[in-house]
């Protein structure tokens, strides 16, 4: 199980994110995170949806939106903790119990995903980096995830 202390560093070409991962709020999501960044699966992965004040998201390999990993989905671990600016949150299909391996970031306040949403983690730094991404639905030349690391 990750230390609440663990944080995740997302090497990106925009320059660094740190997240601090919340195992107290979703033990099962930050577990996940966990494995995947540690198989490097992370790596390379480009923002697909990017939203201006809204988000960005990341975490399918395919790039389409459509895509996750081959570990089977997740229940949801929703909580209390709110959607705002450097929220790190799992993205979904329409059933809650569907998050894989797609994440987002929310730019600012996202209230309207509250308890809709997996949160498990907040960005503690580089934030100013998540807000250079290239925005778009799809984005065209898409900024990437180089490497994503637990430490």
């Amino acid at each position: 199980m990750a230390d609440a202390q663990q944080t995740l560093t997302l090497e990106t070409t925009k320059g660094p994110v740190v997240i601090r991962l919340r195992p107290d709020l979703a033990p099962k999501h930050v577990e996940r995170i966990t494995q995947l960044a540690n198989e490097h699966f992370y790596d390379g992965v480009v923002f697909h949806r990017v939203i201006e004040g809204f988000m960005a998201q990341t975490g399918d390999p395919t790039g389409t939106g459509a895509g996750g990993s081959k570990l089977p989905n997740l229940s949801a671990e929703f909580n209390n903790a709110k959607h705002v600016r450097g929220t790190c949150s799992m993205a979904r299909a329409q059933s809650p119990n569907s998050a894989n391996s797609q994440f987002f970031i929310c730019f600012g306040d996202a209230g309207f995903l509250d308890k809709q949403y997996t949160v498990w983690g907040e960005v503690v730094s580089g934030m100013e980096n998540v807000d250079k991404i290239k925005r778009g639905e799809p984005v065209r030349d898409p900024d990437q995830i180089t490497t994503a690391r637990v430490n």
